[in-house]
């Protein structure tokens, strides 16, 4: 217990908690009650509480609203506002409070902001998944031209990384050409966030190994670090350039670091050599690092899932455990989708079935869609449609849609109009859970066309219209990729 500590105990017990990753909540109230008995206002060390209150919250499984509350309480404890508090208590909150706290504090008009708020609240609009982040970082934007702040570097390289992270690469790059001084971080940024972008990814690829050209000729003199080798490394696999990627490589280890001592350039390397059909040279890259995370052994294992060796993957995964690194969602998912696209259908089935039996993990709606999705591309779609059935949480919109596809290619007309008159149905206002998607009708008007009933396909295109349901116009695009050498 830590009742009735004096006043110096409690500020060293607390400088002590700020070594630990992880402590008790109950501890961190204890002294937050002693700091306040013991009349103790040192803005630092109420900054720590609001870090070990919003830390603690992120640790616990069920996150206990409470612990937010206490750290917006600590804020407001000091009768004038305190800008260092502030500003903390912005950098730990999750994301969208974050942009509500300084919403709040704006409107209320009566503290002035520095840099590091504009950054640290730009940096919560980056991360928020919210539709309304890019209109309020748009007005942060404008806010930080007003006061003069655009100068700031930091400042600059937090807005490419929030435009890009929205989508809005052609701002990003507004923003970055607009700079005066650019560090490395500023240009891993803008290289990153071509890489993000997946829509018209060799295009944007392609600006990224460009830029990547114009980063090593700078005047500045700022050298690429790993990031920056990573970043390309990614834009070399969505163009399938192996050649490109293999110069990446080189210039690596002669420039920056090898892959044996940097975990997340080797993961680059392993995932990059895998898309481009090296899997040997992934192979090489694997096993010579000195260590892998849970990054590295996902990217091998669905190298060699989409290279349709499907027992060598399953080894990979299997093998993970031996060296202490256990799968994840998001590597089931992968690995599950590499199974879809390689036609490994009793390899998928048997990882599914083993997530749970041999894992210990209960399957997701991702996990169920990729199995519906194997099913369906092997044309096995009654037992697809049967296994959408007995799933033990409800199928989304997405998994139906998926087997109605599937339905189309394979001409299952009986199993396509079940489908999409369920898909349809889902649309009816009386159930608010799609809102009305043209796909679904032109589907299903595809599978009755596809067994020549025009009078459905007629049907169908009617009740189109009658609902004001427009069908999206078509568009296509094409790509010449040419080979950037370093």
């Amino acid at each position: 217990m830590l009742t009735c500590l004096p006043r110096l105990r409690c500020v060293s017990h607390l400088n002590s908690l700020t070594k630990l990753s992880s402590i008790s909540i109950s501890n961190v109230k204890q002294i937050h009650a002693q700091l306040i008995t013991n009349g103790i206002k040192s803005p630092t060390l109420y900054a720590k509480l609001i870090q070990h209150y919003c830390c603690s919250q992120y640790q616990q499984i069920t996150i206990n609203n409470n612990n937010n509350n206490n750290a917006h309480l600590v804020f407001h404890y000091f009768h004038e506002p305190d800008l260092f508090l502030f500003n903390t208590l912005l950098r730990c909150v999750q994301p969208m409070n974050s942009v509500l706290i300084f919403q709040n504090e704006f409107s209320r008009g009566v503290m002035d902001f520095d840099d590091y708020t504009y950054n640290f609240v730009l940096g919560a609009c980056a991360r928020a998944t919210s539709p309304s982040t890019l209109w309020i970082g748009r007005q942060l934007h404008a806010l930080i031209l007003k006061h003069g702040i655009g100068s700031n570097v930091s400042v600059q390289t937090t807005k490419i990384h929030f435009y890009a992270n929205n989508k809005d690469i052609i701002s990003a790059r507004r923003v970055f050409d607009e700079m005066a001084e650019r560090n490395s971080i500023t240009w891993n940024a803008m290289i990153g966030g071509y890489c993000s972008i997946k829509l018209g990814s060799v295009d944007y690829a392609r600006n990224a190994l460009s830029l990547f050209l114009d980063m090593l000729f700078d005047p500045s003199g700022v050298k690429p670090t790993a990031t920056t080798i990573v970043c390309l490394l990614s834009a070399a696999s969505q163009m399938g350039m192996l050649e490109t990627g293999a110069c990446i490589h080189g210039f690596a280890v002669k420039t920056v670091c090898t892959p044996e001592d940097d975990v997340f350039l080797g993961t680059g390397l392993v995932d990059m050599y895998s898309k481009c059909g090296c899997l040997e040279s992934a192979l090489s890259v694997f096993w010579r690092m000195n260590e892998k995370n849970i990054l590295t052994w996902t990217a091998m294992a669905t190298g060699h899932a989409i290279h349709g060796r499907g027992k060598e993957a399953l080894d990979v995964l299997y093998q993970m455990g031996a060296y202490g690194v256990q799968p994840n969602e998001t590597t089931f998912t992968s690995l599950l989708s590499a199974c879809c696209h390689a036609g490994l259908i009793e390899e998928g089935l048997q990882l599914f079935h083993d997530v749970k039996r041999k894992f210990g993990m209960m399957p997701r709606i991702q996990h169920y869609g990729c199995i519906v999705d194997l099913l369906g591309r092997a044309g096995r779609l009654r037992e697809a449609y049967d296994f959408i059935v007995r799933m033990p949480i409800c199928p989304d919109a997405v998994i139906w849609r998926s087997l109605l596809a599937a339905c189309k290619i394979h001409g299952d007309v009986v199993i396509g109009e079940k489908v999409g008159k369920l898909l349809l149905q889902l649309q009816e206002p009386s159930c608010a859970v799609l809102d009305h998607k043209s796909e679904d009708y032109v589907a299903l008007s595809n599978v009755y066309a596809s067994a020549e009933r025009w009078n459905d396909v007629q049907t169908i295109r009617e009740k189109m219209k009658a609902k004001s349901t427009l069908n999206k116009a078509g568009s296509s695009s094409v790509h010449t990729v040419s080979v950037v050498a370093l």
